[in-house]
């Protein structure tokens, strides 16, 4: 997939085009009907599927002390609209000076000048302009005669309206299951694996100690991963520990996986963790023997668990 940061990059290269306009965060099972019926559109046309999107998210600029934590980094968003059969995103920069934009500006300069649009795909709900003064009815108006401008309804999954926000409420609370099926896909963390205090492996149990880079993480506890790591082929199987192993007192939370298999040394490798299943609460246990039986207790679940799972598995994102 082509990747254009900026407007100015695009230079007529995606003229025709079906475009999708959004943030993305997640990419989720909604964000997935947008892609679909741009898709569609484009390939009736041979034309290029596009989707339009913004970094930073909008909230960072607008509402900052509100803004939610991110369900997908840039490339792991970018990856999986690739997956979806988009053929070329497009990122604008948000910042207090694109937020003046006018309908009429975004709509003249973006989506006619710069993509030469022929459909528009947007959701329900989707706002534009300063202010958010423009709404698909406004956009289907000022791209008349340039673009036709498609509209897609809420999708539900067993009555739930799907959103980035659900989905980000449910991981809070740890119920990575539920959150797999809004997303259409197990909830992937992107990190770096960087050294830690070593004791999982003085408990027997070594951990890669990873240094997110997704904003958001699940609620802590002990969960049954499935990652894909850098340099190692095929997705490896693990249990992963996110908190602050109150056992040995309060310290940092942390998020590592003990990985089933012998991989060297990790340091610096990238890492991408897909939550399958969330175990247990994070617990404080009396004695460390105590906690090495649970552990042990917690691999073998995993291991049961992983040779039971059929989905998807994550790939590691590398836009």
């Amino acid at each position: 997939m082509r990747v254009y940061r900026g407007i100015e990059k695009v230079r007529g290269a995606l003229s025709g085009c079906a475009v999708a306009i959004g943030n993305f965060d997640g990419v989720h099972l909604g964000h997935r009907a947008l892609l679909e019926k741009a898709c569609a559109l484009a390939a009736s046309r041979s034309a290029p599927s596009v989707v339009l999107t913004f970094e930073p998210h909008p909230a960072k600029v607008l509402s900052p002390d509100f803004a939610p934590p991110l369900l997908t980094t840039p490339a792991r968003k970018t990856e999986r609209l690739a997956a979806a059969g988009i053929e070329a995103e497009v990122v604008l920069r948000f910042d207090p000076e694109f937020a003046r934009n006018t309908p009429d500006r975004f709509v003249e300069h973006y989506l006619v000048e710069g993509l030469g649009a022929r459909d528009v795909v947007v959701g329900y709900d989707f706002t534009f302009g300063k202010g958010r003064a423009g709404n698909p009815e406004i956009l289907a108006r000022l791209g008349a005669g340039a673009f036709e401008v498609h509209t897609v309804s809420a999708v539900r999954e067993n009555g739930l309206v799907v959103s980035s926000s659900k989905i980000r409420e449910l991981l809070l609370e740890g119920r990575v299951e539920p959150a797999a099926r809004l997303l259409g896909y197990p909830f992937v963390l992107d990190g770096v694996v960087v050294p830690g205090k070593a004791r999982g492996r003085q408990l027997g149990f070594p951990t890669a100690n990873v240094a997110s880079e997704t904003e958001l993480v699940p609620a802590n506890g002990v969960y049954t991963v499935l990652c894909a790591v850098e340099g190692v082929e095929g997705p490896v199987g693990g249990a992963a520990n996110v908190g602050r192993k109150p056992t040995f007192g309060k310290e940092e939370r942390t998020v590592e996986v003990h990985l089933f298999g012998t991989f060297g040394d990790l340091y610096g490798r990238r890492i991408a963790v897909g939550f399958l299943h969330r175990q247990r609460a994070e617990l404080r246990f009396a004695t460390v023997e105590e906690l090495v039986r649970q552990i042990d207790a917690d691999v073998r679940l995993a291991k049961e668990q992983l040779a039971r799972w059929k989905g998807e598995a994550p790939v590691l994102a590398n836009f």
